[in-house]
């Protein structure tokens, strides 16, 4: 006899970087493959996971809370279950089931596709499964998927890193660099781009070092240029490269491929040498400000989004100014900034001469000043250009009475753009003309042109909610926008 049983129900809760966002889109995958279903909106999910983050110190507290307020909720309801997975599973290890007793799965960054395989045996046997392997088993790509976006994926070509940085916990979580095979990165963008996707990010943790397992220097350019030989694919991505190995053939790449987007993702970190060396950081400021001033020859129009930390120990005020000199010069589109945090197990944790919190703080509020200023006045140079938009996902809003929407410049600047009268989807293309700039964003006040696209039609078919004119304020949140410059880094 068949039964009619509704299938468990799942969660994902995601923290962190771009690596995570794609693990977690895999452990969605897994947990549907095996016969879940991802809970409805608002609605408590018999199965939660944390796929977690080690990088920021606040990491280990906001699991642990979040862990605590779910402990009264699967206390009242028999059969629920919490697996706590990613860096901090892979860090903390034990830890977690100490703290925790009523976590029933630890897994680690390494074997994300034994969760379904823990869940049931954490049920069977009724008590905690912890599984930390010390070497990836199966490359993530390879395990079945689903995606939030149905026009944008992430596509990984490399796990791991082979950098030393002394504030950087993640070589040793993610373990050393493996690389996907070229033909392998390809079938799976071909295979993304025949169900509708237009847009792709390739992943890793330093992607400008991809190939050096099977000893291509030039590999990734390589990879750039045969994306632009991929009917159908629209614009293509990258995060994260390392300046050190950030080499001319890649910007030449960039350039002469037409797909491939006029952004950049560097990491600087610090503006100050003597803090670069103790970072660990195999490469100086004048470097930096030479890959920069090559990639604005090469793309004069190229937005450069980048990481920098603060406070890192011994950081003078000297080397503060290097930093705000090397920003000031650099004319970043927008920065990830980050006071420095101590994290156990990094050689900086145990470093001399770690600086005030208040004197951090002070810098950092400075910091975010200047790069605030810096681009908004970026921003302002794009009024009255006209830009090609790649519809984002989310609710439309009201802005002084006009509806907008959202899209992304091939840049991957973010626009808030009057709605059209005709219809529009996720996916679509519209041509419109910048009014406004702020800070983090900017403003069309009219749209000269709709593109329909195969994306959209994904996007229609995925979501079965037909589109009418003046969409806007009636479209479903159906997932994440396409891909931003980047999360907190690990590089």
């Amino acid at each position: 006899m068949t039964s009619t049983a509704a299938p468990r129900t799942y969660e994902v809760r995601t923290y962190g970087c771009q690596m995570n966002v794609h693990d977690s889109e895999r452990l969605s995958g897994l947990l549907e493959d095996a016969g879940y279903a991802a809970a409805p909106a608002g609605e408590q999910a018999d199965v939660v996971v944390f796929n977690t983050c080690a990088v920021r110190e606040n990491a280990d507290n906001k699991l642990y809370g979040n862990l605590g307020h779910l402990a009264p909720v699967k206390a009242a309801r028999p059969g629920m279950q919490i697996a706590v997975g990613g860096c901090l599973a892979q860090k903390d290890r034990t830890t977690i089931t100490e703290r925790a007793p009523w976590v029933d799965v630890v897994f680690g960054t390494h074997n994300i596709g034994s969760l379904p395989v823990l869940l049931e045996r954490a049920r069977v046997q009724e008590e905690a499964q912890v599984e930390i392997l010390e070497s990836l088993d199966v490359f993530p790509s390879t395990l079945p998927t689903r995606r939030e976006s149905a026009y944008a994926a992430w596509v990984s070509v490399s796990v791991g890193c082979n950098n030393t940085c002394t504030f950087c916990i993640v070589p040793s979580l993610r373990g050393k660099e493996k690389d996907r095979r070229p033909g392998e990165i390809l079938a799976e963008i071909e295979a993304l781009v025949a169900e509708g996707v237009s847009e792709i990010t390739l992943l890793g943790q330093n992607v400008n070092a991809y190939g050096v397992e099977f000893g291509d220097r030039q590999a990734f350019s390589k990879l750039l240029r045969a994306c632009g030989q991929v009917e159908g694919l629209e614009r293509v991505r990258f995060t994260s490269p390392h300046p050190a190995e950030f080499t001319d053939d890649v910007i030449e790449a960039m350039a002469e491929t037409p797909n491939v987007m006029p952004s950049l993702h560097m990491p600087l970190q610090s503006g100050s040498d003597r803090v670069l060396r103790a970072m660990r950081r195999s490469y100086r400021s004048e470097r930096f400000l030479g890959i920069i001033e090559r990639v604005r020859a090469a793309m004069p129009d190229a937005a450069i989004t980048t990481d920098i930390i603060v406070g890192f120990p011994g950081e003078t005020e000297e080397d503060f100014q290097q930093t705000l000199d090397v920003v000031a010069a650099s004319r970043f589109a927008s920065a990830f900034t980050f006071q420095y945090s101590k994290r156990p197990g990094t050689p900086a944790a145990d470093l001399p001469d770690q600086v005030d919190p208040a004197v951090v703080k002070d810098r950092y509020g400075r910091l975010a000043e200047l790069v605030s200023r810096v681009a908004w006045d970026e921003n302002k140079r794009l009024v009255g250009r006209t830009v090609d938009l790649m519809v984002a996902e989310g609710e439309g809003r009201k802005d002084a009475e006009t509806l907008r929407l959202s899209g992304r410049a091939p840049d991957n600047r973010l626009v808030h753009f009057a709605a059209p009268a005709e219809p529009v989807r996720p996916g679509d293309v519209v041509t419109t003309e910048i009014t406004y700039a702020a800070p983090h964003h900017l403003v069309a006040d009219g749209v000269a042109s709709v593109r329909r696209t195969r994306s959209g039609d994904a996007w229609e078919a995925r979501t079965a909610a037909p589109v009418s004119a003046g969409v806007g304020l009636g479209m479903p949140t159906v997932g994440v926008p396409a891909p931003l410059p980047a999360a907190p880094a690990c590089r």
